[in-house]
């Protein structure tokens, strides 16, 4: 590298370390020693690595950075911005302010340019590993010798808190296993975390356990050489493994006072150490959001590379076309969205109404009826695929040896499972699906929030769900797991009660656009409902539906959800027949799905001036009074489950026809 070419390159790092600085001290908030010390990395990856196109960030064959330590943020809207994004100097000024499209932490969706949501620490790294998952099934499918129509790496930042968070840990180490070979992370290893030295916490050798996982490790000494920085990127893109670069870096680099400490972390610099920050670099010190003229004209040659690369890619794309024109045409379609029809036609159909089904099992059964006409539903479970009945019969596993498998085996790693989804439907064309126990969606909880934020389609497969699953006992039983799960915005929550209402889950499911969709399955075997002589299971759709009609206004409503369905409509049965009492019974599989209705569809279902309305299910009651009107028309569990058959404690705790029945005379007398 010339002297003249040095002073560019170190002129635009400076840049944009100093539009982040000044961007933060702006506001007043924000974190200026993570882009202080990574800018280098960044510059790099956008200015001269990276085949991506600023002029359309949703190019498919882009290459895709994660920025996992998304307190950093302004490292990658400096570096969007001067790119050529659509992010204004302007939007620059407005970080983290009301109405910006430059929140605090990076969100999906909101930002051009922006890959994912990412701020709570180890979800980008996840996410990285999905992407490239996702990236090695659908170039397996689609490339040809001929024509690489997928050509693409994942490049992500994670720093010392991502390394920490568990998260990480499990998904390095699924990457690593399935030797996901387009995943380069570069480590910021600055040895600094919000309490001070990293040593306080953290002793481990990262290198080692990287290595451990399957990983290929680099170093680079300083990464202000971008030599070195450069060299390693190029040898890391030729590893047959994920490749993780441990990079020197200095938080906060260049400050005189507070490079190499805990303060620059999370708080700007202060007015005062800005300009001794400028000073020290050799930048104007009377300037903010200062971009000198041949910077701005250097990041031209990214716009116009960008629009090359896809030109290029265009021209490839033809060919491809004219060549393979079945798969071409499936390609478009996934990355629109569009599954087509078939699969809707070749979704099961349960007569047999003298059958016991588990609606695990019906899922199963959906699942494998559709995959055919869904070439790239491509999912798994955390090591429990003949519980959650998640696995594709017909199709083989995916491996390190078989790309073409649709089976995931994510093990016992549910967290970095579903921040593996989130990638996988971030990165596009697949139908990402992911299954374990209701217990466990606590370890999913982080990823599912993000997901919901960011309103992207995982599909998660949760079975055993309540104490029905029996003998596991209270560990494995979930009580509060609905409520916790109802709570997270953008996210709907499915509990069929038979195998029909569990086809019409899976067929929203597939559908449903902008957040993601959890079907909540039993282990025990329910009854098939005859549907001649209740309400359609299409229904479901509603969220909650007249499942037994006795009148318009009925002298008692009982509302139900999963495998309590069933016990409302025997006891709906007893109560007409021993005590001529008018009952309705509704089912209601999803509150988020009955949310979505017309006021007038929801008070036909759950009229106002029905005297008693009583809601049955087995879990917390949290929530259900907006329904029943009364905190003490609610049938539920409010402790821990117990170990013992499914039956016994059913009994015992109150989810019997008695029970229910005594409920309605206590409620009808007061």
């Amino acid at each position: 590298m010339n002297f003249i070419e040095q002073n560019i390159h170190e002129k635009s790092i400076n840049t944009i370390r100093f539009l982040a600085v000044d961007a933060i001290q702006k506001a007043n908030s924000g974190h200026p020693g993570m882009p202080m010390g990574c800018a280098p990395i960044a510059y790099l990856l956008y200015s001269k690595i990276m085949k991506h196109n600023p002029a359309n960030p949703k190019w498919i064959n882009r290459d895709r950075f994660v920025l996992s330590a998304g307190h950093g943020s302004m490292l990658l809207y400096a570096s969007l911005h001067l790119s050529g994004y659509n992010i204004s100097l302007e939007d620059l000024k407005n970080f983290r302010q009301w109405g910006s499209i430059t929140p605090g932490h990076p969100e999906y969706g909101l930002t051009p340019g922006v890959e994912t949501t990412t701020g709570p620490l180890g979800q980008g790294f996840a996410n990285a590993v999905g992407m490239a998952l996702a990236y090695s099934f659908l170039s397996y499918k689609f490339n040809k010798e001929d024509i690489k129509i997928l050509n693409n790496k994942i490049y992500a930042i994670a720093g010392d808190g991502d390394m920490m968070e568990g998260i990480s840990h499990e998904a390095a180490s699924f990457a690593g296993h399935n030797k996901l070979n387009n995943l380069i992370v570069f480590y910021d290893n600055n040895k600094i975390t919000i309490d001070g030295k990293l040593d306080l916490a953290m002793s481990e050798n990262v290198s080692k356990r990287f290595e451990a996982y399957g990983w290929e490790v680099l170093h680079v000494k300083d990464v202000n050489d971008l030599d070195e920085l450069e060299l390693n990127i190029l040898k890391a893109q030729k590893s047959d493994r994920p490749v993780l670069i441990v990079t020197n870096t200095h938080i906060g680099f260049g400050s005189p006072n507070k490079q190499d400490t805990a303060s620059v972390h999370g708080s700007p610099l202060g007015e005062e150490e800005v300009k001794l920050t400028k000073k020290n670099l050799g930048w104007p010190e009377d300037k903010t959001f200062f971009i000198p003229g041949e910077v701005r004209e250097h990041f031209e040659a990214v716009k116009i590379n960008g629009k090359g690369y896809e030109k290029e890619w265009e021209e490839n794309w033809e060919t491809y076309k004219e060549k393979y024109p079945e798969d071409a045409l499936l390609f478009e379609n996934i990355f629109k969205g569009d599954f087509g029809t078939d699969w809707i036609n070749s979704l099961p159909e349960f007569k047999d109404y003298n059958e016991k089904l588990a609606t695990r099992a019906a899922s199963g059964k959906v699942l494998n009826a559709i995959a055919k006409n869904l070439p790239t539903l491509f999912g798994g479970s955390a090591d429990l695929a003949p519980s959650n009945n998640t696995y594709l019969k017909d199709y083989p596993d995916f491996s390190a040896n078989n790309r073409a498998g649709r089976n995931l085996h994510f093990g016992i790693r549910e967290h970095a499972m579903a921040g593996i989804l989130n990638g996988m439907a971030l990165y596009g064309g697949v139908i990402p699906y992911g299954g374990t126990f209701l217990v466990f969606s606590d370890y999913l909880r982080p990823s599912i929030r993000i997901a919901g934020l960011s309103k992207i389609k995982p599909i998660y497969v949760f079975t055993h769900d309540s104490i029905g699953l029996g003998e596991d006992g209270p560990t494995h039983q979930p009580v509060e797991h609905l409520a916790a799960l109802r709570a997270i915005p953008k996210f709907v929550v499915i509990r069929p009660a038979d195998a029909n209402e569990t086809v019409t889950a899976w067929k929203y499911a597939l559908q449903h656009k902008g957040g993601p969709v959890a079907i909540i399955l039993t282990r025990q075997k329910l009854p098939v409902i005859d549907r001649t002589k209740f309400s359609s299971a299409d229904n479901l759709e509603k969220g909650a539906y007249i499942l037994k009609n006795a009148a318009e206004v009925p002298d008692v409503l009982l509302i139900a959800t999963g495998s309590e369905v069933h016990l409302a409509l025997n006891a709906a049965e007893l109560l007409e027949k021993e005590k001529d009492i008018k009952v309705n019974v509704v089912s209601m599989p999803s509150w988020e799905l009955f949310e979505m209705q017309s006021e007038e569809y929801k008070n036909t279902v759950i009229p106002q001036n029905v005297k008693v309305k009583i809601s049955i299910e087995a879990a917390v009651g949290l929530g259900w009074e907006r329904y029943t009107g009364n905190r003490n028309a609610i049938i539920s569990i409010e402790k821990y489950g117990a170990s013992a058959p499914a039956g016994i404690l059913f009994e015992k705790y109150g989810f019997t026809v008695e029970h229910v029945l005594s409920k309605v005379d206590e409620l009808l007398q007061g």
